[in-house]
């Protein structure tokens, strides 16, 4: 074989190597994206409708006739369903449009169709720690600009019945992703103390790698009933 072919069979190697490998970067950061865009939008349309169709009573406001201790208490809410959306989060730090669906798990599908709650940890607005996970890079990159969140930024989630604002505590923390404690009632490290009512938000870290995650952790803040519009946080 003369020295010509091989260096022209190598020379073709390479650009089919080099056309495969763009093919699948533009995969990961624009397909990814796209596919994830379509399936947010999907869930959220799904929890809209659902809302739509099964509202669910406001509770009664401490203090009212209504919510006396010689009234049955209210069932216990039906368990989230896994893969499903439950509600939907903004973040006005990453910009006004940002809105993801909230759904049940973080498993691998879940995760490529919106943020993942942590199965276990609280619901929002209840006592304890409300966890969330969201891709920081592909699959629409929820959490693209997670390093930016800081001290005060609002954390908005509804429910379908209550807005909840929650407030950053301080800036995104960094760990490794063996440290479960970061989703614990009161999560360590945190700098909360007792029982409260918390959230953490979780993503990889670094931007492109898994080896570590990065944490952000709020407090509830503010509760609003859907009916009375949206948040100040989320209006102009």
């Amino acid at each position: 074989m003369s020295v010509r072919l091989v260096v022209r069979t190598f020379s073709e190697l390479c650009i089919t190597a080099g056309a495969l490998i763009i093919l699948f970067v533009v995969y990961f950061l624009f397909w990814t994206g796209v596919k994830a865009a379509d399936a947010a939008e999907g869930e959220i349309d799904t929890l809209q409708s659902q809302w739509a169709r099964e509202p669910v009573a406001q509770a009664p406001p401490p203090g009212s006739a209504e919510a006396s201790p010689s009234k049955d208490p209210a069932p216990d809410p039906a368990p989230y369903r896994a893969g499903k959306p439950f509600a939907t989060m903004h973040i006005p730090r990453f910009g006004a449009d940002w809105e993801w669906p909230v759904l049940e798990n973080t498993a691998v599908g879940t995760l490529k169709k919106g943020l993942g709650h942590y199965s276990g940890t609280a619901r929002p607005g209840d006592t304890g720690n409300f966890a969330v996970a969201g891709h920081r890079r592909t699959y629409g990159d929820p959490f693209k600009d997670f390093p930016e969140l800081r001290p005060g930024d609002a954390v908005v989630v509804n429910d379908g019945t209550t807005w909840f604002t929650y407030r950053v505590a301080k800036k995104p923390y960094r760990t490794v992703p063996t440290d479960t404690a970061v989703v614990d009632p009161v999560p360590r490290g945190s700098g909360f103390e007792g029982a409260g009512r918390y959230l953490t938000l979780t993503t990889c870290e670094p931007e492109w790698g898994s080896s570590h995650r990065l944490i952000a952790w709020a407090h509830l803040d503010a509760t609003r009933p859907v009916s009375d519009g949206r948040p100040p946080e989320l209006s102009g």
